[in-house]
């Protein structure tokens, strides 16, 4: 053949073997796809199947079980919502929100869509405050130290007439938190502009002095009832700057007792309604949002599923079993400390939250500006600003006043009222710039179109009874008494268990203290002759009382170390005074008896009170005989 032809059949051939190979991948791949998409429609068959199964169930069992999926999200599996393990738990929440930055929002919506579908309604809060005025009474000078002079002085002026600061007004308006669209506010002002009482006014944490000596005047209503017909406390939360935390517990643990205290599995009627209508309406769920609703739903499981979302919505995931730490005990940092402070009410039933100092780090990015809907804008106790956080630039730019482009929004407002810094951004310069006063500020955000929709909202009737029953929490406790003491016996015994070596420690010093109190007072023999034989009992005695009394002296410490603690829980209604009292008392007194058992054991018999044992026996025997001669005498 020729080079010519011979090279084109050796194309040829090797594009026939080529084609040949191709052909034979491609019917490979049909037949894997083949077989890939059979399987998947056996597994589809197969869920379809156990889903039937579990919708011919009583409503009761169809609230403690459901479908769970492995690891990689296949094979569905019908499971007892009590027989949840942890690792199931935290595998679900891996698939539900991986990324929580990234599929928190999905996750959420998901929750949502589910509810919308069937119509069912969610409990909404309105919060609303008209002409709040608080005065607080201050000393200046020598007159605000804490001296007993001075307390008696300021007492007795008390008495006669009231030194007061000039107080902080806040206008008429109202706020909603959260409404149905999740709205998200922020408050911004400088120092002393009323921020912090706002905020404490609306949990309904101000001082009791202030209300009893008529200091706070105005109203704070949720849904049109006044704060005394609920438990504010435990509707909403004001998340302090401080955080206050039991060094001694990890993470998982300290959310783990605040979600017991505040009890998070109240969520029981709505899945069973939820649940109801999706069976009228044949409709299907998502297997894994069905379990976690569940989840969160059913005693026993509600805050472990609760909790590993919370873990892994403030980034603690990896910190769960770690310490939280104080002064002397190496911890969590401190922005995780902050999260663990937010999580503690997150775990909770609170359906507003309130934070103050904790956000002033993280406003400072205009991206974190942009992710609020409302802003709140306070100056000289002064409300300048409420309402879409779209509508602020234009509010100033009509009072004169501009934001520069690369200037971040959040500082512009903060500066913007300030006397100091107000100059730079006036943009009129065909005018002579004055300084504008909170007041005149107020005054003009009236006439703006954001105020006027706001009073409009004011004037509309709201119908009370329109209130969604779960909305505002009536109960102070969130659970039992029983509950509330078993949950705070297992922490104080746990507790104990972590300070084994304060124990320890009391044990070996009681120890040396006894063999060193043998020493001084030994002798096998106590006379009881003279005066000075009567002195040295007593001198034992009271060496004996003064030890046992000392020995105690750590739980004092340990005690006021955990005090501001107490008073931050207390206050949050997680437990009253005598479920935190009684347990320490219960698992300290056997704590007592063992040491002044050791004591006794130890010093009893070698110094002498009676150093034989026998004779206990014997002195019964003969208070019995005389017992029985002296019954004979009577009644011969």
């Amino acid at each position: 053949m020729e080079p010519t032809n011979l090279n084109n059949f050796q194309r040829s051939s090797t594009m026939r073997r080529s084609l040949r190979v191709s052909r034979n991948n491609s019917i490979w791949r049909n037949n894997n796809n083949v077989f890939n998409r059979s399987s998947r429609i056996d597994e589809d068959h197969e869920e379809a199947l156990k889903w039937a199964a579990l919708e011919k169930l009583p409503t009761f069992d169809r609230l403690r079980k459901g479908l769970l999926f492995g690891e990689q999200g296949v094979g569905a599996n019908e499971v007892d919502i009590h027989d949840l393990c942890n690792q199931q738990s935290k595998d679900l929440i891996d698939r539900l929100v991986k990324v929580a930055d990234e599929d928190n929002e999905k996750f959420l919506w998901k929750l949502r869509e589910r509810i919308d579908r069937v119509g069912l309604e969610l409990p909404t809060i309105e919060v609303r405050y008209e002409h709040l005025n608080i005065v607080a009474d201050a000393y200046v000078g020598s007159k605000a130290l804490p001296t007993f002079a001075n307390f008696m002085t300021n007492f007795l002026e008390g008495l006669s007439e009231t030194a007061s600061l000039p107080p902080e007004v806040l206008v008429r308006s109202a706020y909603t938190l959260p409404s149905p669209d999740l709205t998200c506010g922020i408050s911004l002002g400088p120092p002393g502009s009323g921020k912090t009482t706002l905020l404490l006014a609306l949990a309904g944490k101000l001082d009791s002095s202030l209300k009893m000596r008529s200091l706070v005047t105005g109203k704070v209503m949720y849904n049109r009832h006044e704060m005394n017909e609920f438990v504010p406390q435990r509707t909403t939360a004001y998340i302090s700057q401080h955080d206050l935390h039991v060094g001694e517990m990890t993470v998982r643990e300290t959310l783990e007792f605040s979600a017991r205290c505040q009890e998070v599995g109240s969520r029981y009627e709505m899945l069973a309604e939820l649940l109801r209508r999706e069976k009228e309406a044949n409709i299907k769920p998502n297997p894994d949002i069905d379990i976690f609703m569940k989840a969160a739903a059913t005693e026993g499981q509600e805050t472990n599923i609760i909790i590993d979302y919370v873990l892994k919505l403030l980034g603690l995931e990896i910190r769960a079993d770690a310490m939280v730490g104080d002064e002397m005990i190496r911890g969590v940092s401190g922005g995780q400390k902050k999260c663990v402070t937010t999580g503690e009410m997150i775990v909770g039933p609170c359906k507003e939250l309130s934070w103050m100092k904790s956000l002033l780090d993280w406003i400072q990015a205009p991206e974190t500006y942009n992710l609020f809907d409302d802003i709140i804008l306070l100056s000289d106790r002064q409300i300048v600003y409420q309402g879409p956080r779209e509508d602020v630039l234009a509010f100033f730019e009509s009072m004169g006043f501009k934001c520069p482009d690369r200037k971040g929004v959040a500082d512009f407002l903060q500066e913007v009222t300030s006397k100091k810094d107000q100059q730079q951004y006036w943009m009129r310069r065909d005018e002579p710039y004055r300084f504008i006063t909170s007041i005149e500020f107020a005054e003009a955000y009236r006439a703006f179109h954001v105020g006027r929709k706001l009073w409009d909202e004011l004037a509309a009737s709201y119908d009370k009874s329109k209130s969604h029953p779960v909305a505002l929490t009536t109960q102070k406790y969130g659970i039992g008494k029983k509950q509330l003491l078993k949950a705070c016996i297992e922490r104080e015994f746990l507790l104990m268990k972590r300070n084994s070596f304060v124990y320890i420690f009391k044990f070996t010093q009681l120890l040396i203290m006894a063999l060193i109190t043998i020493t001084l007072f030994f002798q096998t023999d106590m006379p009881r002759d003279t005066m000075d034989d009567g002195e040295k009992y007593v001198g034992a005695l009271f060496f004996g009382v003064v030890t046992i009394m000392f020995n105690g002296g750590f739980e004092i410490a340990l005690t006021v170390f955990k005090l501001p603690i107490f008073y931050k829980q207390r206050d949050l209604f997680f437990y009253p005074s005598w479920a935190y009292a009684i347990p320490s008392w219960i698992l300290k007194i056997p704590i007592t008896f063992v040491e002044v058992g050791l004591w006794v054991f130890l010093t009893y018999y070698v110094i002498g009170f009676d150093p034989n044992p026998a004779r206990y026996r014997k002195k019964k025997a003969m208070q019995n005989k005389d017992q029985v001669t002296f019954s004979n005498f009577l009644f011969p």
